[in-house]
This record gives C-alpha cells, structure tokens and sequence, in this order.
C-alpha cells in the first residue's frame, strides 16, 4: 500500500534544482537534484521539463527504495525568476497544468531559504549571492517582498553588482579620474594581469569570461579586510543595504519592536566575511534593536518542504522530523 498525501518540495535556482518528496508524517521519501531553471532564456515550458525530468526522477526513486506514492497532496515550488506576483501566477499556471498535485503553490526561492531558517513562518530573510533580495512572512500569510531585479527597482549589492563597483572605482584609480585603492592591482593580479587596462581589454575581447567576474568579489572583500579604504567603503555600503531591505521588511510586517528572526543567506553573506559581519550587526542594532541574526545553513529544498507542510497543517512533529533529516 502507498504513502497518501505527499508534499512535493522544489527549490529551483539558476543553476540547479532540489526536488524533494516529503511522507505526510515528514518522512523524506526521496531527493533528487535536478538542472537549472531560466524561463527567462528558454521559456517557462523548456524551463517546466527541467522540472519534470526530476520529479519524475524523484517518484521512481520512491518508489523503488521506499512506499511507492499514490498521490501528491501539495506542489511548494519556490522558484528564481518567480520575481514578481504576475510571475509567480504565471509559473503556478504552468506547473497546474502537469497535474503534479491538487494544490500548487509557487514563490520565490528566497522564501524557500527564509522558511529553512526559521521554525515557524515568521521573519525577515536577505539573500545576497549573484544578486540581492528580501522576503518577510507572518503566520498569518502577510508577506513583505522588493521586486528585486536590480537598478531599475533600486537594488544595489550581490555579487556581480559588488564586481562592477569594484572594478568601477579599480579603472578610475589607475587612470587617474579617481582616488587611489589597491583594487587597481589586486583586481587584474586575481587573473595573473599586471593592470586594470590588462583586465579591461581581456573582459572586452572575451579573453577572459564575463562570467568569471563574479570571482573579484572575494578580492574585493580580502582588498578591504587589508585596510584598502574604498574596499571598505564598498563592503560597508553593502552591510547599509542588507539593514535596510531588512528593516523595511520588518516594519512592514509589523515586527520591529518585537524580537523577530533575521535571516542571511546567499553565498556572499554564508561566507562570514568578518567586517561584513560586524557592520551588519552594529547598523542592525540600531535600526532594529530587537532582530535575532542568524546565517542560514540548510538547504532551501528545506524551506520548500516546510512551506509545504505549512500549507498543509501539518503537525509542529512533522516539521520537526522533516528539519532533522537534513541535519
């Protein structure tokens, strides 16, 4: 006899994607990882098969290496690219239509990783890895959200944004229009060049990748924790926009003056970049006296799961059995 009512867990990013098949009394019946998700670049079908190819991948694993499910009761899909509300509702049509489970919900992945790092449905979570975001949710299904797809809806910060700043003032030093920063030689030496102009013209004529700039952002931070002036500047701006998206959230949902999680994840802030750290947590102190800080180490499939689970009123001991097994 089967598993009824399952919950099927996606956390979809750029470059990959968890599927994850949850029993109704939280038991992980199966995971499996998947490739990436850009409806932005193949369209929302072609993005959906990726999707398909590792559910599919996950029910057989169920079933041959636990019960096989006879059915899933919840879809919690949180998905990058879902950006915006009209997004969410456009891939929630999509997945509808492959008749995965009863109900479907999708959100944004960055709710995937603020529900893995609280135990309840309450907080403010911000993700800074190639680009920044923030979420908030309350219990009773209030949410706090930017749109988040860059300059033109004010966002500054993530990796590639701190890449270019950095480079920015890196090309202005060396040729003069700018102030001095060692940036103008720790940049071009990361790729074995002797000057910003070196870099500039590899970038340019494709010698070097444009993907490859997301690698200066650790130079950036090591340039900074060195003593490099506008390295500091740069990270300190950064820990100015992470209060701020965080502190907006939190008023919004009213939690403010209450004591209330603050999430951080994405790769640069999972990174613990000491004057990062210490400059988040003295502006947080000020803005939001009351915020619990705390560097998210589970995996979003992790949230995507307890969304589910949430969705489904599932007993506090189901959420818990589904949180130790990702240890």
């Amino acid at each position: 006899m089967g598993v009824n009512a399952a919950v099927l867990a996606i956390d979809a990013g750029n470059s990959k994607t968890d599927v994850a098949l949850i029993g109704p009394d939280g038991t992980l019946l199966s995971s499996v990882r998947g490739g990436g998700f850009q409806p932005p670049a193949v369209g929302i079908d072609v993005a959906v098969d990726v999707l398909a190819s590792a559910i599919g991948e996950a029910l057989a694993k169920a079933r041959a290496f636990s019960e096989p499910v006879d059915s899933v009761a919840h879809v919690s899909a949180c998905l990058a690219n879902a950006d915006l509300p009209v997004e969410e509702q456009a891939l929630a049509t999509a997945l509808r239509a492959r008749d995965w489970g009863r109900t479907v919900e999708v959100r944004n992945d960055t709710f995937a990783i603020l529900r893995a790092g609280v135990d309840e449905p309450r907080g403010v979570a911000v993700v800074c890895g190639a680009g920044i975001n923030c979420v908030g949710m309350v219990p009773d299904g209030r949410t706090a959200r930017f749109p988040a797809i860059g300059r033109i809806s004010g966002d500054w910060g993530g990796g590639s944004g701190l890449a270019e700043e950095a480079m920015w003032f890196a090309a202005r030093a060396e040729d003069g229009r700018g102030e001095p920063t060692e940036l103008a030689r720790t940049l071009p030496a990361h790729f074995g060049l002797d000057s910003m102009y070196a870099l500039i013209e590899a970038l340019h004529l494709g010698h070097i990748g444009f993907e490859r700039r997301h690698e200066l952002t650790p130079v950036l931070f090591a340039t900074g924790a060195a003593g490099d002036p506008v390295a500091r500047g740069l990270v300190h701006r950064l820990a100015e926009e992470v209060v701020a998206m965080a502190s907006v959230a939190l008023t919004r949902l009213g939690l403010l003056d209450e004591e209330a999680p603050v999430v951080l994840g994405g790769s640069v802030l999972a990174a613990r970049h000491p004057q990062l750290d210490d400059r988040i947590a003295e502006l947080l102190a000020a803005r939001a006296p009351k915020a619990v800080v705390r560097v998210v180490q589970e995996p979003p499939v992790l949230g995507a799961g307890l969304l589910g689970l949430d969705h489904t009123g599932a007993a506090p001991e189901v959420h818990s059995r589904l949180r130790a097994q990702y240890g």
